[in-house]
């Protein structure tokens, strides 16, 4: 068993030795290989009569061994060649030592049934089983004949089990290759809309903090002035928002460095009553239905949206009220935002081109919900209304 094993090794090497040759290199490699398997009967043989062998029984080994250096480029031709060979060395030669196996023969016949097109393999098979009749009843041996087919159909098999090989060697890299393309592009696609929404997220915290900032620092003088202790309070308002802003961007930006981050400490649907009461106008929060618990990037979806609108109404409408109403239903949570101003949220709001209400649509229908926005039907000020599934 361990001398099979180590047949079966050396054999390995030879051929991975073989294949990282150039392709001329390993073509005059076959052809020495197959030329040295014919000279050896002339070497390790004699005459029965003492006479040598001459050359005429020694050219036709050459007819048949050196057509393998052209197996490449005309295997076909090289195949008839190397046939002739063996017609040449049963006639001339016919007194030479017995040349058991053709070599460079059968390594044509391998080539053929490599590389040559499917008719032409054909007919070479056709050809072959004559030549084989043929040599079956030159020499009456039925067991010559067998011998013939069992050497040249195991070439033509292994040619054919080669070609199979490496078409279907081929495939499987062109199929990886693909594949690893593939998952490139939806590495890339899926890094845009990463890109997309924390580009999101910091637009939302910024000018939501930004905004809160800007109306309690303009109110600060007049209300300072107007009612003692209050210009602390603003202060202290304003700076809360500034620290809620940094840990929101310090999470947000943490997914850049770490993508593989939860995403937990993001907002949730707790934090909107902390939301609503920092806006710094007559805000009021309320909730009907029985909440049920949402995916986290859900919560962080309705939480921005949230978040976007009441920034739109600090910036633009110059409201004195804003109400924030959750209402869950069987199949989905409808989110609403309502204030009271004397005007529309933001230029072009009408017809929702505004940027923030751009980017609430889009967190909507990133959760397979939508949103809406628009002036309030029959009373002054703007609303803005998501849906988003609970499912």
């Amino acid at each position: 068993m361990s001398d099979v094993s180590a047949i079966r090794r050396a054999l390995h090497g030879w051929s991975a030795r073989l294949r990282s040759l150039p392709p001329a290199g390993a073509d005059a490699a076959l052809t020495v290989l197959a030329l040295a398997g014919q000279v050896t009967p002339f070497l390790t043989t004699t005459r029965g009569d003492g006479r040598p062998w001459t050359a005429a029984e020694f050219l036709p080994v050459l007819l048949v061994s050196l057509p393998v250096l052209g197996r490449r480029h005309a295997p076909i031709t090289c195949l008839l060649i190397s046939a002739a060979g063996i017609g040449v060395y049963a006639i001339v030669g016919g007194d030479g030592p017995e040349q058991p196996i053709w070599y460079g023969a059968l390594m044509l016949m391998y080539a053929v049934a490599e590389r040559a097109p499917q008719r032409q393999r054909r007919l070479t098979l056709v050809l072959a089983a004559a030549g084989i009749t043929i040599i079956g009843g030159v020499f009456g041996s039925l067991a010559v004949g067998i011998r013939e087919a069992i050497l040249w159909g195991a070439a033509y098999a292994l040619g054919r089990s080669a070609k199979l090989h490496r078409e279907n060697t081929t495939m499987l890299e062109e199929r990886a290759a693909r594949a690893a393309r593939e998952r490139a592009v939806e590495a890339e696609r899926a890094a845009e809309r990463e890109r997309a929404r924390i580009a999101r997220d910091m637009h939302d915290i910024l000018a939501h903090a930004v905004s809160l900032m800007v109306v309690q620092a303009e109110a600060g003088a007049a209300a300072g002035a107007a009612v003692p202790g209050r210009s602390e309070a603003i202060f202290d308002a304003i700076a809360e928002a500034g620290r809620d802003a940094m840990g929101q961007l310090r999470r947000t930006l943490g997914l850049l460095a770490e993508p593989d981050l939860a995403r937990t400490p993001q907002p949730t649907l707790a934090r909107l009553p902390d939301l609503v009461a920092g806006v710094g106008l007559h805000g009021t929060l309320q909730s009907s239905g029985i909440p049920r618990a949402l995916p986290p990037d859900v919560e962080v979806a309705v939480y921005r949206i949230v978040q976007e609108a009441l920034t739109n109404v600090i910036k633009h409408a110059d409201a004195e009220n804003v109400a924030v109403a959750l209402r869950w239903d069987d199949s989905e949570l409808i989110v609403s935002v309502v204030d009271d101003g004397k005007r529309a949220t933001t230029p072009g709001a009408d017809s929702g081109s505004g940027a923030g209400l751009i980017g609430i649509r889009e967190r909507a229908a990133a959760c397979g919900g939508s949103a809406r926005s628009g002036p309030r039907v029959g009373a002054s000020g703007f609303e803005v209304t998501a849906r988003i599934p609970a499912s």
